[in-house]
């Protein structure tokens, strides 16, 4: 029988799990045996993600990652419910307002900082007293944006806090390395969540480089876009044994496609 990954007797706390990639992980995680904490601004999604979760043991969070008594008090929550804390996924995130630099206001820059950069931040600092006590995973989300990506004009404060997140996870994974704790992150591309939805373009089109792409979004046939599971299973292979000697490295899934648009 071939041998399946396992994060038995293990505790997972997932910011943003109320959709989308956050939620994609959750559900791994629970799968492959975890306790997993529903993190998320809004309770009645995470509670929503939660019913769809396998095993026993969960439980929600609602916390604004942006604030730092939010994100201590929900790291203090899950430890007290759980007795343990190995895995945490700084996952939430917004796509904020994407306009030319003189038309974004500080307010919305500053908005989309704090939540994508400070979240992260906050999420791995307060999680650490509880990882290291028996060593554990961090993942991050960051993106192709701002990595291997600028041709996306107007993304000024998310490709920002995206190229942050990944020095963030660089120079972790050698400070927290030390206390058997591994960082690691993620630059997924297109991927098909709602996060869109909440993304403001304003005047974005008066600053666009007019270039021609190669047909088709992605060397890859018929995947232009992926889904919030695929990103799942990555998510489950960084933070499990089987990836016990993977530090500080960005993995991207995109099936390709920023290598031929970016």
């Amino acid at each position: 029988m071939a041998e399946v990954v396992s994060l038995q007797g293990k505790t997972a706390v997932v910011t943003g799990a109320g959709s989308g990639i956050g939620k994609g992980a959750a559900l791994a995680f629970a799968r492959a045996g975890a306790r997993v904490a529903f993190v998320d601004v809004k309770e009645e999604n995470a509670a929503k993600a939660m019913a769809e979760a396998e095993g026993e043991g969960h439980l929600v969070v609602e916390a604004d990652v942006s604030k730092s008594e939010d994100v201590k008090a929900a790291m203090a929550k899950v430890a007290e419910a759980t007795g343990r804390i190995d895995i945490v996924y700084a996952n939430a995130g917004i796509n904020g307002v994407w306009a030319p630099i003189t038309e974004l206001e500080d307010e919305e820059f500053d908005r989309t900082i704090a939540i994508n950069l400070r979240g992260t931040f906050l999420t791995i600092k307060y999680a650490v007293p509880y990882l290291e006590k028996q060593g554990g995973a961090v993942l991050v989300t960051s993106s192709v944006n701002g990595t291997r990506i600028f041709s996306n004009t107007g993304a000024t404060a998310y490709s920002t806090s995206k190229a942050g997140q990944v020095a963030m996870t660089k120079m972790l994974a050698v400070e927290l390395g030390q206390k058997n704790i591994r960082v690691n992150a993620i630059c997924p591309g297109a991927i098909e969540t709602n996060i869109d939805a909440s993304t403001e373009q304003r005047d974005t089109d008066k600053i666009k480089i007019p270039v021609e792409y190669p047909e088709g979004n992605t060397p890859l046939p018929g995947q232009d876009n992926g889904t919030i599971e695929q990103v799942g299973r990555l998510a489950l292979f960084l933070v499990s044994p089987w990836a016990d000697h993977i530090n500080g490295e960005i993995v991207y899934i995109d099936a390709g496609a920023s290598l031929v648009t970016g």
